[in-house]
């Protein structure tokens, strides 16, 4: 992201390793029902031969986590003083970005599986705008990220209350 002059960044960070187990879950269980799958079914044509069924087994999970990798460093979220900005992607990107002073409401979710790993969703209410969909997903700490958003508007009310910026 590019930060104009005089412009500040609170936090930029990634989704957590942590944010996204359950896709590594998901993708492992995947891979080890597909070689099961290859295993009972070259037992039943009588070939005894499990090297098949280990090749998708290891295929399966390598895959699974160089895509977790990829998409949990290729998604940036930045906190600046004057905007919220999500990237999203390496080769195809996508961007959303909103002033920070048109985040209305700024809600977290945790699941209890969330809460045990300290990872959260940080659903930002912007002014005046269809996009519904901006949110840090997976991130450390969502109380933190709340606090930082939270103090970047109250030193923005204060400046725009301030004389001395007449």
């Amino acid at each position: 992201m590019k930060v104009d002059p005089g412009e500040r960044i609170i936090y930029q960070g990634h989704p957590s390793w942590r944010g996204i187990l359950s896709f590594y879950l998901k993708g492992v269980l995947l891979s080890i029902a597909a070689a099961l799958v290859v295993w009972l079914l070259t037992g039943l044509f009588g070939d005894s031969e499990n090297g098949l069924a280990s090749g998708i087994l290891i295929a399966g999970v390598v895959l699974t986590v160089l895509i977790g990798f990829v998409r949990r460093v290729a998604t940036v979220y930045t906190i600046t003083d004057r905007r919220l900005h999500i990237k999203r992607g390496i080769i195809a990107r996508h961007t959303q970005e909103t002033q920070i002073h048109r985040a209305q409401n700024v809600n977290t979710h945790q699941s209890v599986i969330d809460r045990m790993l300290q990872v959260g969703t940080v659903n930002f209410d912007t002014a005046g705008s269809g996009d519904y969909d901006f949110a840090f997903v997976g991130v450390s700490d969502p109380e933190d990220v709340v606090r930082a958003v939270d103090e970047v508007q109250h030193q923005s009310q204060r400046q725009t209350a301030s004389p001395d910026q007449l």
